[in-house]
């Protein structure tokens, strides 16, 4: 009833004026204490302190949060030193054009025996063939550990080392060990940008197909069973795997060429099933997939543009 009779606010609500107090300011005292606080003497000083130093020599301005009141009302109040300002971090854009030119690894947990157990498996691959060139599996990781897994990667690689490793922020990354091995074989470090796992995605795909495979337990007994199935998971990867980012080919095929030959043999076999029956085939022969001809980690938009024109 009594909400009927009320007639209906719409909109924001009136904000009454307040009013002045008989204690404020007056404007002359205002102007004075920004004139004590902006004298030589005071300027580099917090309004705390300025309010003890005139009370220590008989005056008093105000409280100090009066004080701070007046400097709100001048814009005077901020931060007055150098704020540390950390530029953002470029953006890496890789390109390779065939094996070898650029590597990526990265370090993925294995679950261990026990709640809070983890084992640590160092992999690296090669971007263009998607080939992993070296594995290994530890109880912990540091930079002694990734110093000596980088450079057996390059033995186990035939002694050819790569002209750029990419890798993300961790520790063992980032260590002087690491740093030191790559200025020794004259590999270009690159980095990923803090948080931007996009920035590392084929290493981050081939965990992923690690750890989804049917095979892959949800934990090992120890650190030796850890081995075993990453010694035949990786063989099977590099071999028998066929990579839908590579043309259907085996990563071991692209990286030492043979796949050229797999080709050939899969044209063989097009080229029978067309001629049997061509009825079967509306957009005319098939043709073997090819490989493409690059390899990004984050391309830059114009090459797309350019390559789409």
């Amino acid at each position: 009833m009594y909400r009927s009779r009320r007639p209906g606010v719409y909109g924001p609500l009136p904000v009454p004026a307040r009013g002045v107090q008989s204690t404020a300011l007056d404007p002359v005292e205002r102007a004075r204490i920004l004139q004590v606080l902006n004298s030589p003497l005071f300027a580099d000083k917090s309004p705390a302190q300025v309010w003890a130093i005139q009370l220590d020599h008989g005056v008093y301005l105000g409280s100090v949060s009066t004080i701070y009141r007046v400097l709100r009302e001048s814009a005077q109040v901020r931060e007055r030193r150098s704020q540390a300002s950390h530029p953002a971090r470029v953006r890496p854009e890789l390109l390779a054009a065939g094996p070898n030119d650029v590597w990526c690894w990265d370090i993925t947990k294995l679950k261990g025996p026990t709640r809070g157990c983890y084992f640590d498996a160092f992999v690296i691959m090669d971007i263009f063939s998607r080939r992993v060139i070296h594995w290994e599996a530890h109880s912990t990781e540091n930079g002694e550990l990734a110093k000596d897994f980088l450079d057996t990667a390059v033995v186990m690689n035939g002694g050819v080392a790569p002209g750029i490793i990419h890798s993300d922020n961790g520790t063992s990354m980032t260590s002087k060990n690491v740093a030191a091995l790559l200025a020794d074989l004259y590999i270009d470090r690159s980095l990923s940008r803090p948080h931007v796992s996009n920035d590392n995605p084929y290493i981050e795909a081939s965990f992923k197909t690690l750890k989804y495979c049917p095979a892959f337990p949800g934990n090992f007994a120890s650190i030796y069973d850890a081995r075993i199935f990453l010694r035949h998971f990786f063989t099977y990867y590099n071999n028998d795997h066929r990579h839908s980012g590579i043309g259907l080919y085996t990563p071991q095929s692209v990286h030492d060429g043979t796949w050229r030959l797999v080709q050939q043999h899969r044209q063989l076999a097009l080229d029978a099933a067309y001629a049997e029956r061509p009825d079967r085939f509306h957009l005319g022969r098939p043709t073997a997939p090819g490989l493409p001809a690059q390899a990004w980690i984050n391309r830059p938009p114009s090459t797309i543009q350019t390559t789409s024109n």
